[in-house]
């Protein structure tokens, strides 16, 4: 994408700041980030992202909007209902930059489609909501060094982690060796909407100081958000030496 007057006068805030300028804007402008998930992560994520002017965007999701989803999935409205989330919010983001490239995925990532959805994307962005497919995606980026940038939300907390595997690195697998016997997700125990929207906010910020290449104190490393005592901590994530990824090796 070519930097023209419009887009300087749209984007003019973030390109004062000198740690962006017109060159770190362009970076943004040419980035290509998938997103796997447009719910209550997805929906901050993808809003952030497209008013930040990342040219290139994949959203992936075979759900319908339902009247539950309404609380929290900020891109989505009661006349939605019933209709898919990727037309949705394709649609939603496109009224308000046109520019942007959306790619729409109306389908669940599974083991035989990850390859041709992730392999064309710098950074991914998880926001799926069971370990099947988390591992399926952190095990994809790990082995083909993709950045990935992972968020969990559940009743009043969330976590954020982030893993550059274009380094050597540890990986989700070594924070959770073992699927849990039960999914810890919104559906199975509920969830306070504004948690979504700090986490999913918090995505969309690591995207962008992974494109601009800014601070990276926060690699392999996990956010933990306490809603209740609006509380953030850092836990730092190594190798685990019985990784099925050979992570320490």
């Amino acid at each position: 994408m070519n930097l023209n007057f419009q887009d300087f006068e749209r984007f003019e805030k973030q390109i004062v700041l000198k740690k962006i300028g017109i060159s770190g804007q362009k970076k943004i402008f040419n980035s290509k980030v998938l997103i796997i998930g447009v719910g209550g992560l997805g929906c901050p994520v993808l809003t952030y992202l497209a008013s930040s002017g990342v040219g290139t965007l994949g959203i992936a999701d075979y759900d319908k909007i339902e009247l539950s989803n309404l609380s929290r999935q900020t891109l989505f409205a009661p006349n939605d209902i019933g209709k898919f989330k990727v037309d949705r919010a394709k649609y939603k983001i496109n009224k308000f930059y046109k520019k942007i490239n959306i790619k729409k995925y109306k389908k669940k990532i599974t083991a035989s489609n990850i390859k041709s959805i992730i392999r064309n994307y710098d950074i991914v962005c998880d926001g799926t909501d069971n370990y099947e497919t988390r591992y399926l995606i952190n095990d994809y980026c790990k082995k083909n060094k993709k950045i990935l940038i992972s968020a969990a939300i559940s009743k009043f907390d969330g976590h954020l982690y982030k893993f550059n595997f274009k380094h050597k690195t540890s990986c989700y697998r070594c924070f959770m060796p073992e699927k849990p016997e039960t999914e810890n997700n919104c559906q199975s125990e509920g969830i306070f909407s504004p948690v979504a929207g700090v986490l999913g906010s918090l995505q969309a910020n690591e995207v962008l100081k992974s494109i601009l290449n800014l601070n990276k104190d926060f690699d392999e490393q996990i956010i933990i958000f306490d809603s209740i005592k609006t509380n953030f901590r850092k836990v730092k994530l190594t190798s685990n030496p019985n990784c099925k990824n050979k992570c320490s090796n």
